[in-house]
């Protein structure tokens, strides 16, 4: 067994990466133009007025916060089952992986998103979230997290547990929103106020491979981490 020190060391240092990953998939969906924020310069230019831009930022953040805590608290719920912690963690992996090979072999855009219209932002922001699976990349992170945090002890009450694993759910989906908005939002403003739509045209690139590369390779790192931590 190692000592105390160590293990406290090596805690400190996988929370540090954990974190960090957090933050750069935040930044890498907001520099993503499939998350939106081509519409929130839309909006500004339409209305000439950087309030319809701020507006539209608002709506579409609502909406992706609301996508990834659909998605990470249930997990955060069956966490509070200390016996099936591995066999969560594991099966996680494997969904994220799964889907990041569907989205590699499939990359058409969902039908079923062509059919919210832009005006309804928060609701096609979600919809967006969860047929891509940016919500679903968080889920080996904040699992991670919460085993480096030792958030999933065996000693500790069910309602702790339960409380603990809540709110690290809503930090992860807060931090990783921030980050997103931070991206998002700075490229939009720089696009509204300064660089022109004749950017958006001129530089316009899609994701789709990357982003399935991405899911396939936060799975792979999460399954991995988790078997090598197996007990």
């Amino acid at each position: 067994m190692l000592p105390v020190g160590l293990d406290w060391e090596h805690a400190s240092r996988t929370l540090g990466w954990l974190w960090l990953a957090l933050v750069a998939s935040g930044l890498y969906h907001g520099v993503n133009p499939g998350m939106g924020w081509p519409l929130a310069v839309s909006a500004g230019l339409m209305a000439k007025s950087p309030r319809a831009l701020v507006r539209t930022l608002w709506a579409l953040s609502a909406g992706h916060l609301l996508a990834t805590l659909l998605v990470l608290l249930p997990f955060a719920l069956l966490l509070a089952l200390a016996e099936w912690q591995r066999p969560i963690q594991l099966g996680a992996s494997l969904l994220v992986i799964g889907f990041g090979v569907f989205r590699l072999i499939d990359r058409r855009h969902p039908r079923a998103l062509t059919r919210i219209p832009p005006t309804q932002l928060a609701l096609w922001s979600f919809a967006v979230a969860i047929a891509h699976g940016a919500a679903l990349m968080l889920v080996p992170i904040y699992l991670g997290l919460c085993q480096a945090a030792d958030l999933d002890a065996a000693h500790q009450a069910a309602g702790a547990l339960v409380t603990a694993n809540l709110a690290m759910a809503l930090m992860v989906s807060i931090v990783h929103l921030a980050a997103m908005v931070a991206a998002g939002g700075g490229l939009a403003w720089m696009v509204y106020r300064y660089l022109g739509l004749k950017f958006i045209s001129r530089s316009w690139f899609n994701l789709d491979a990357v982003w399935a590369v991405s899911l396939i390779l936060v799975g792979a790192i999460a399954l991995a981490f988790n078997l090598a931590n197996w007990r």
